[in-house]
């Protein structure tokens, strides 16, 4: 019984198959739906969300399942000190980024205005509507917060790139760890290193992990199939967490040219960046973050950079100009072959148990 794992008990779920909770609007009720009501756990990334947002993102998803659902912040949403950045550093990412403004006859922005956390109001809503799961990338959270949540009956995952980080988290009192390899697509989500020294393959970080800590481990990155999902728990995972396949799904808010993208030839090739937005995440490779490779030191810190090339973004889809635009994407992207959350939920489920029949063989 393969699908019966510490991970499934705690949660109450039927499969230890996790969708990503993607940021950024990606996300989206649909997916959550689909995969939970599958028997997985959908999960919605909330980070840029305001509390009335999250509220009333909290009460479409319960009207649509009843299933257990998982949504995710980050505990640390900026890296610019004081939620500022200087003249200097704005006028170097100036001189880097204005020849692509230039291009789409933009105006290069104003200094991005100062960003003020969310994170404390965005926790308090959590506290406040109690989803069955409550994720969170970027660090760890305090001795209180975690007792708040076991107190109201909320599992609690955080997520690391190192085993240092596995260590850190279970520490603190989380109910299970996301292991992140370096194959993800998305924002590295290290906290105690830099990203760019964190880079660990998923499934030597989940060996690592294994033998330092005594929580559910859930692997994640690289894993778009039932090989991938029966090497993960072969290795010691009690879950994973499958991430570019479902968002190459028709049911992410994910672009319909993002998604067409996850299927053809440029799926073959992805690259770690901060280009985009100042923190360093996977996506496929594009013209901007090839330029930059050996500029990204002017960037500006997230997430004022993600305001920075907001409008550029804007331009280069209404301008149809994709190598101009970032899509996130996980190594792994060129095997996808499903399009429906439901189709593909079926698939893992039906491999993973067909890998496991034969091993008993």
């Amino acid at each position: 019984m393969w699908h019966n794992t510490k991970v499934t008990r705690l949660l109450g779920i039927d499969y230890p198959i996790l969708q990503g909770p993607f940021g950024g609007g990606l996300s989206s009720v649909a997916l959550v739906t689909t995969v939970s009501d599958a028997g997985g756990l959908g999960g919605y990334g909330a980070y840029t969300l305001s509390p009335q947002e999250i509220y009333e993102l909290d009460r479409q998803i319960k009207t649509s399942t009843d299933r257990p659902y998982n949504l995710n912040l980050w505990v640390s949403d900026t890296d610019a000190p004081d939620g500022q950045v200087s003249e200097e550093q704005y006028e170097q990412a100036q001189r880097i980024f204005k020849p692509y403004f230039d291009e789409l006859s933009l105006p290069f922005p104003e200094k991005p205005a100062p960003f003020q956390s969310r994170f404390e109001n965005q926790l308090q809503t959590v506290l406040d509507i109690r989803p069955k799961v409550f994720s969170f990338l970027f660090g760890t959270l305090s001795a209180d917060i975690m007792e708040q949540c076991h107190r109201a009956g909320i599992r609690t995952i955080g997520a690391a790139t190192t085993v240092s980080e596995a260590v850190a988290l279970e520490n603190s009192g989380v109910d299970m760890i996301v292991a992140t390899g370096f194959e993800a697509g998305g924002h590295r989500p290290s906290f105690l290193e830099p990203a760019e020294v964190s880079t660990i393959g998923t499934f030597v970080l989940l060996q690592l992990i294994r033998e330092k800590v005594k929580i559910p481990v859930i692997a994640a990155g690289g894993i778009a199939n039932g090989r991938g999902v029966a090497a993960a728990l072969t290795l010691g995972a009690d879950a994973v967490q499958v991430g570019t396949a479902f968002l190459a799904c028709d049911e992410s808010n994910a672009l319909p040219i993002h998604k067409q993208m996850l299927f053809d030839q440029a799926a073959h090739h992805t690259i770690l960046t901060r280009a985009f937005t100042g923190r360093l995440g996977r996506g496929l490779t594009n013209r901007i973050n090839k330029d930059l490779t050996s500029r990204e030191a002017h960037t500006l810190p997230f997430p004022l950079q993600s305001a920075l090339m907001s409008s550029l973004r804007k331009a280069a889809i209404d301008q149809q100009q994709w190598d101009m635009v970032f899509f996130w994407g996980g190594q792994i992207a060129p095997i996808l072959k499903h399009r429906k959350a439901q189709q593909l939920m079926q698939v893992l489920i039906e491999d993973t148990t067909t890998y496991f029949d034969d091993l008993k063989v």
